[in-house]
């Protein structure tokens, strides 16, 4: 049973000062949460400074020069995201009866997606529901989930290799859904005119003794794993997170690479190089994250239905399933 102060707490408890007490929390100071929210520093103060004498709770106190949330203010903001996502989703139910003439898509996803997938999105959202304001980020994974973490994405189109022991997709994922979107293949990328340019698959430890040319972070982690698998530790003369270098180095006779399928997608194929698959056909998998029940607002989940038609490689993907990890 709820008590008569419990309930006039939660009634005094306006999404406003929910608002900035995250915004607090996210930046770390009354003046950059007036920036974040795009309201002037005085109204913030005065706003928190209202919820207090209402209430008698206090929300910030003086740390030397700045302030910090109380205990307090620590247990509002812990609550802010899925407050903010829930009004959200009633806000976009609401739109969804006015027949989704407005809405907010806010969309980050990896370097290889952002001329590939991102633009036919995009377009896609355009033309079905021209009255949804989108913006995009480029981030890698680890950055695009924290991103829908702290609420400043809607949708983060990410990827995962196999093994991988910092996957974002595991801990720090935790209290997000992620759902699986397939699958893109992994080629190798030889110089034309290489010994091994005409097998139709080339096993990994025949370019054992070859340089080879690096990518991002996690793709050069998985090159590693894959090598060592292969039975060798490869010799990497140069690393580019730049996958249009990396054939531009390849067709120079510099090394040899592996690429993702998007990432080959791109741009025209260099002439300078062959495509070939791995003998052991590897893939990375792709993901879309959301914060859970972010399929309810409904520019979320018609960006996610746009997504399952659009495919990310060639084709439909095999699943597109939801894995709400509450571990």
């Amino acid at each position: 049973m709820t008590d008569a102060s419990t309930e006039r707490l939660a009634a005094a408890i306006d999404l406003q000062t929910v608002r900035i007490v995250h915004a607090v929390a996210e930046h770390g100071s009354l003046t950059a949460a007036a920036t974040a929210l795009g309201y002037s520093q005085p109204a913030v103060s005065q706003q928190v400074r209202r919820f207090e004498q209402r209430t008698g709770v206090a929300l910030v106190e003086r740390a030397g020069r700045g302030i910090r949330l109380t205990e307090a203010g620590r247990v509002l903001a812990r609550h802010a995201r899925g407050v903010t996502t829930s009004l959200e989703a009633a806000a976009g139910e609401l739109a969804e009866l006015q027949g989704l003439r407005t809405g907010r898509l806010r969309l980050v996803a990896f370097p290889s997606a952002s001329p590939t997938l991102v633009p036919r999105l995009i377009a896609t959202l355009g033309a079905s529901h021209p009255g949804v304001a989108i913006t995009y980020v480029e981030a890698e994974p680890p950055e695009a989930v924290d991103a829908v973490r702290r609420n400043r994405a809607d949708l983060a189109i990410t990827f995962s290799y196999p093994g991988d022991r910092d996957d974002p997709h595991r801990a720090s994922a935790r209290g997000l859904a992620v759902r699986d979107y397939g699958a893109e293949p992994i080629r190798l990328v030889l110089p034309a005119g290489h010994p091994l340019a005409d097998l139709a698959d080339v096993p990994l430890e025949r370019l054992a003794a070859e340089p080879w040319i690096a990518g991002c972070p996690r793709c050069r982690g998985h090159l590693l794993e894959l090598a060592a698998a292969a039975g060798f530790a490869p010799r990497i003369a140069f690393e580019t997170d730049n996958f249009v270098a990396v054939e531009g180095m390849v067709a120079q006779g510099l090394g040899v690479a592996l690429l993702p399928g998007l990432a080959l997608q791109a741009t025209p194929r260099n002439p300078g190089v062959v495509v070939r698959p791995t003998a052991r056909e590897d893939v990375r998998s792709l993901h879309l994250v959301t914060a859970r029940g972010g399929e309810r607002v409904p520019a979320v989940a018609a960006a996610l239905a746009a997504l399952t038609a659009l495919a990310p490689v060639g084709g439909p993907p095999d699943h597109l399933g939801s894995m709400d990890d509450d571990v």
